[in-house]
């Protein structure tokens, strides 16, 4: 037992829940916090430009690897208030950061002191636990309760607010006998595993649909198995996408009103059993719940109690960690196939690939300003089976999801439900952080990439390299394309005659992105015609590894082209003509807008 100052404590237990990495901006309530990091010299502080961007480097370092638990750290008042949005992304996508926040004096705390806010009551609602910890014993208790639900259950954000006073007060302490607590998570029994199995067996057209809970449990490896076990296609959600690589003969695409393929819709609406594990039924997976429900029946598999039935009512719903649940279908599946058994659903999946053979968009567009078709054509071209992908939303996501290719968990990092812009360029550089070995590309439209651009300056400083794609057409693509149900196009161009481009051919663009990368201490390329895309990947890639820093890559589109979207998933309009090849769509649609 020692007597020590309750941060000094708590950057003790920090150490022995597994911190070794915190984003954040100090100030005059937090200095006490960050004087006991200084002092321990353990953890590594990465210095943002914005609290927000800090809250979305911690959420890119959890997503980044299994285990891992990103920290963020700000002073009282805005500090707080900037990690609103952070904290809600993290909540809305089942991801733990942890927020420490300064306070003022407890003292002050009702006396409209400077920066004194109940951050704790603003953070309640996106957060599993918001305190403000009024006496200095109860730090590293708070602390370890943090962990403790972080981890357990649906995994999710805690924020802890730390008065001045808290943090200097004196404590005893014996870091010797501190012990995390143990992880809590509800687990499939063999009843209701043998129970979802048969309701499978009874199917003739079944799918599993597998969500993000399958990478949070690091549960891919299993989902592959189980799906060779019992030879049923898998339809990954957008959080889900990457547990089964893309071209595995069981991946049947992905389904929805956006971030979907034709062949993942057409394969859904075909199918007449779903067994859903780790996924929320989101909206835009299964646009309205009549259309999705029709004719099939349904197991839902989740970790949180009040996510089964919160959608639709499934057939049968199972409390449990996707791993283990996948761990007990398998054995169930496993016997009975053994015992001849299960189901030969050998001629279904056939059905399923040969429509992930024909029913394909087309990429391959040359004209110039680019489509951003593409683009996507050329970055499966140019870049590694490995890569990481990281984005957020818009048309640039949307696009990405239908065009681009993963094969592994945590390869597409993606903020799914809150979908702030700006998350993009701080999550990247979080995922960087976390791992220095990747390859790391993110994905921008140009308003994205504007919401936060300052945070290049933290890449460059702290060399973190990454290759940051800019989709530019000057403009907020899907709220445009969205406008067209008003038939109005209004204050969503992002246009403008930039003065200081006067010989620059996107001089109307606006914004000169490469001069702001180059001003932030990063380095720019800009591609305009399709046959620079190629070689401006491999000078990103050679950049990156000489400057270590990031190297954003622009690509200037056409003003106008909509992504193929609709309102159900039987009702999803092609934009543009469709593939016809003997590989692709045997035949050819245009609804050209």
């Amino acid at each position: 037992m020692a007597r020590m100052r309750a941060v000094d404590a708590a950057v003790l237990v920090l150490e022995r829940e597994g911190i070794s990495c915190a984003f954040g901006v100090p100030g005059a309530a937090i200095n006490p916090l960050y004087s006991a990091m200084k002092a321990r010299g353990t953890i590594r502080h990465i210095l943002a430009r914005h609290v927000e961007a800090a809250s979305h480097m911690a959420e890119g370092y959890t997503r980044a690897k299994a285990g891992n638990v990103g920290l963020c750290l700000g002073t009282s008042g805005p500090a707080g208030t900037d990690m609103i949005t952070g904290l809600y992304s993290a909540s809305a996508d089942s991801v733990p950061i942890l927020c420490i926040t300064g306070q003022a004096p407890r003292a002050r705390l009702t006396k409209e002191d400077f920066q004194a806010v109940d951050i704790a009551s603003i953070a309640a609602p996106v957060t599993k636990w918001a305190v403000t910890v009024m006496e200095p014993y109860q730090v590293p208790m708070a602390l370890q309760k943090a962990f403790h639900l972080m981890r357990s259950g649906r995994p999710g954000p805690v924020l802890i607010d730390l008065p001045v006073d808290v943090q200097l007060a004196k404590i005893e302490f014996d870091v010797e006998t501190y012990e995390p607590l143990p992880v809590e998570r509800p687990r499939m029994s063999r009843r209701q595993a043998e129970k979802a199995v048969a309701m499978l067996n009874a199917a003739e057209r079944p799918l599993i649909v597998a969500g993000g809970g399958i990478i949070n449990a690091d549960a891919s490896d299993l989902l592959i198995e189980f799906a060779e076990i019992t030879g049923v296609p898998v339809i990954p959600t957008l959080m889900g996408w990457g547990a089964i690589p893309d071209d595995h003969p069981l991946m049947a695409g992905m389904c929805g009103l956006q971030t979907s393929h034709r062949y993942g819709n057409a394969t859904m609406l075909a199918s007449d059993f779903a067994l859903g594990i780790g996924n929320r039924w989101a909206n835009r997976h299964t646009g309205s719940v009549d259309k999705y429900t029709a004719g099939r029946k349904f197991v839902h598999i989740d970790i949180e109690p009040t996510q089964i039935g919160r959608v639709f009512a499934p057939d049968l719903g199972v409390v449990s960690d996707a791993g283990a649940a996948l761990k007990m279908l398998l054995d169930v599946a496993t016997e009975w196939k053994a015992a001849g058994k299960l189901r030969d659903w050998s001629a279904w999946a056939r059905e399923c690939r040969q429509r992930k053979k024909t029913m394909k968009r087309k990429t391959h567009f040359d004209q110039t300003p680019l489509k951003p078709q593409r683009v996507y054509e050329e970055m499966n071209k140019a870049l590694a089976r490995d890569t990481t992908y990281v984005t957020t939303i818009g048309l640039s996501q949307i696009a990405g999801a239908q065009f681009l290719h993963v094969y592994k968990p945590r390869n597409w990092i993606n903020c799914g439900q809150a979908g702030p812009l700006g998350w993009t360029l701080p999550a990247a550089i979080g995922v960087r952080a976390a791992d220095p070995d990747r390859t790391i590309v993110a994905l921008s439209g140009d308003y994205d990439f504007q919401f936060l651009i300052e945070e290049l300056a933290v890449g460059a400083q702290y060399r973190l390299p990454f290759i940051h794609v800019v989709v530019n057409n000057a403009y907020l693509g899907l709220i445009r394309q969205a406008q067209r149900g008003f038939a109005m196009d209004y204050e969503v161009s992002l246009a403008f005659e930039n003065v200081n481009r006067a010989e620059d051919p996107e001089a109307g663009y606006g914004v000169d992105h490469v001069a702001v990368a180059e001003a932030m201490g990063c380095k720019a390329i800009r591609v305009r015609r399709p046959e620079e895309c190629a070689a401006a990947f491999r000078e990103a890639e050679r950049l990156t590894k000489e400057f270590q820093v990031p190297v954003v890559v622009e690509f200037i589109l056409e003003r106008v082209t909509n992504i193929s979207m609709g309102t159900e998933i039987d009702n999803i309009v092609e934009f543009e003509e469709l593939a016809a090849s003997n590989e692709d769509a045997p035949t050819a649609i245009a609804l050209l807008d």
